[in-house]
Order: structure tokens, then sequence, then C-alpha cells
């Protein structure tokens, strides 16, 4: 299986929106699942690497702090869509679930 190491080498060479590789492609030059590809994007972001990636552009390192930011709003984004349907399945409003979210355990 490939490395998180060999993913940011391969995408050192994917600097900024532009220059954006599909999962497809990663997953056929590292030689590896499209599934343990995101594996290895979701561990580089928790080391701190600014991965971006959206399906319009595919992976890519953050050529400047607003690719970023729109990674993370993406993100967010994607978050929220899943936390409302978390509420729906509920049958509570998602204001009362973010709250819960928020409380000490």
């Amino acid at each position: 299986m490939a490395t998180s190491d060999q993913l940011l080498n391969l995408l050192s060479r994917h600097i900024g929106k532009g220059n954006g590789i599909g999962v497809k492609q990663l997953a056929e030059q590292l030689g590896t699942p499209e599934r343990h590809v995101r594996t290895l994007v979701s561990d580089l972001r928790d080391e701190g690497h600014a991965i971006c990636g959206t399906p319009k552009h595919g992976y890519y390192i953050a050529a400047t702090s607003e690719e970023l930011t729109q990674t993370c709003e993406f993100l967010r984004n994607r978050a929220m869509l899943s936390l409302g349907l978390e509420a729906k399945l509920r049958r509570i409003p998602l204001p009362d679930l973010l709250g819960q979210l928020h409380l000490p355990t």
C-alpha cells in the first residue's frame, strides 16, 4: 500500500487549484485503491499539510491562503450537510443537535 509520504511527494507536483489531480489518477499513479488515497489525504491533513481538494479541481497543495480558505469552507459545508441529515434522522432541529455538540461530557 502507498504511504502518506509517497502521496505528499506526488502532490508536491500539484501546487495550486489549477494543477489539481483527481483521486482516480492519484490511485493509479500510487497503485492503491481510491479509498486508500482519501485516507492518506486525511492523514496528511491531520499532520497539518495544506492539502486542498474538491470534486471539480481534484487534490492539490494550497498555493495561497485563499485556496486553503476555500477548501475549509467546502469541508465545513459538507460537514453541515451531514449534520443536517443527522438532525432529520433524529427528528430534532439542527440548532439543538449543534447545541448538543457543545455540551461538556
